[in-house]
């Protein structure tokens, strides 16, 4: 895949980085009083990357013409899940939406990698999915502590 940009999606993977790094933070550095504010928006944003995750097998399976129907299904149907575990962290409570949400991005990583080994992606890719997903589910669960501690 030479068309795609190593170093521009680095930049932008990382870059999404920043609400999860600082709302984990704000949560143990801001007044308690804050804390439901910083817990809502880490959710929320929790929820909309999740969902957003997505779609990147959509885009996958629609750029491999020359897979197999069955393979084409697979990432089309698996694309869909990540909204709907989003949609479960959004419908209980916050400390059970953190985990939901760790899960899921756990599990959607997971997945891809094996998704991944069947598309002609680059190399890079899959590291770069790990190091993203790392450093989500370690905010995530230092917002869950905080949520649970600091209360």
């Amino acid at each position: 895949m030479d068309f795609f940009n190593k170093r521009l999606a680095n930049q932008l993977g990382f870059s999404g980085l920043i609400p999860f790094v600082i709302l984990s933070l704000a949560c143990w550095v801001f007044h308690p009083d804050w804390l439901p504010y910083l817990i809502k928006a880490q959710l929320a944003y929790g929820i909309a990357i999740l969902a957003f995750r997505g779609g990147l097998q959509w885009g996958i399976a629609l750029m491999s013409p020359n897979k197999a129907s069955d393979e084409i299904r697979q990432a089309l149907l698996w694309g869909v899940l990540p909204s709907l575990i989003a949609w479960c962290a959004m419908t209980v409570d916050a400390g059970l939406g953190f985990l939901v949400q760790i899960v899921g991005f756990v599990v959607l990583y997971r997945v891809d990698k094996r998704l991944y080994a069947g598309y002609n992606l680059p190399d890079w890719f899959a590291d770069l999915r790990f190091r993203l997903t790392c450093v989500v589910v370690t905010a995530l669960a230092i917002t869950f502590l905080a949520a649970n501690l600091r209360q």
